[in-house]
């Protein structure tokens, strides 16, 4: 099972999301969980994971089935060093057990020139998504994300767990 994660914020709050697939090339989610925090802590910028990672912990926390890897809206490294971004800390919290891959839109810094991030074009997009990865290679993890469900730039599932971050209503888990 394979869990993609993300988090919406509303002023002190968030919604955490978290949707399970049984395969990579799944078009419709096996489950979905949501899950509501209070009182994040502010933006801090080089430490998104201090706000992030409690609300990704949280709705993990709900979901019943065992995983195979995490999906992470982010980067795993934020530099060409290895130095840990919200990936690599979720992966550490898990107990270095599970394996992350980080799928970032933007370009971070010298990170996205390096090593250890790999650009992923996607349908007829121009504009890569940036591929870093933990306890998986990098280049098996690339290779996951290009084969991903999805005419566009942004695989198919990540589309569906940023729209649960953003709904609105009493959380609880589907099935």
């Amino acid at each position: 099972m394979i869990a993609f994660l993300d988090v919406g914020y509303r002023e002190n709050k968030a919604r955490a999301a978290c949707v399970v697939a049984t395969s990579w090339e799944d078009h419709v989610p096996h489950a979905t969980f949501v899950c509501d925090v209070d009182d994040v802590l502010p933006y801090e910028p080089g430490h998104f994971y201090r706000r992030e990672l409690p609300c990704l912990l949280a709705v993990l926390k709900q979901v019943p089935m065992p995983l195979s890897i995490l999906v992470v809206d982010g980067y795993v490294w934020l530099s060409p060093e290895g130095r840990p971004g919200l990936g690599a800390h979720l992966y550490e919290a898990m107990g270095c057990r599970i394996p992350v891959i980080g799928i970032a839109k933007t370009a971070f810094g010298a990170t996205a020139g390096s090593a250890l991030v790999e650009r992923v074009y996607r349908g007829r997009s121009t504009r890569p998504l940036f591929v870093t990865s933990v306890g998986l290679e990098r280049s098996v993890a690339a290779e996951l994300v290009r084969r991903m469900p999805g005419d566009y730039r942004i695989p198919e599932m990540l589309q569906r767990v940023d729209r649960l971050t953003r709904s609105h209503g009493p959380c609880f888990p589907s099935t």
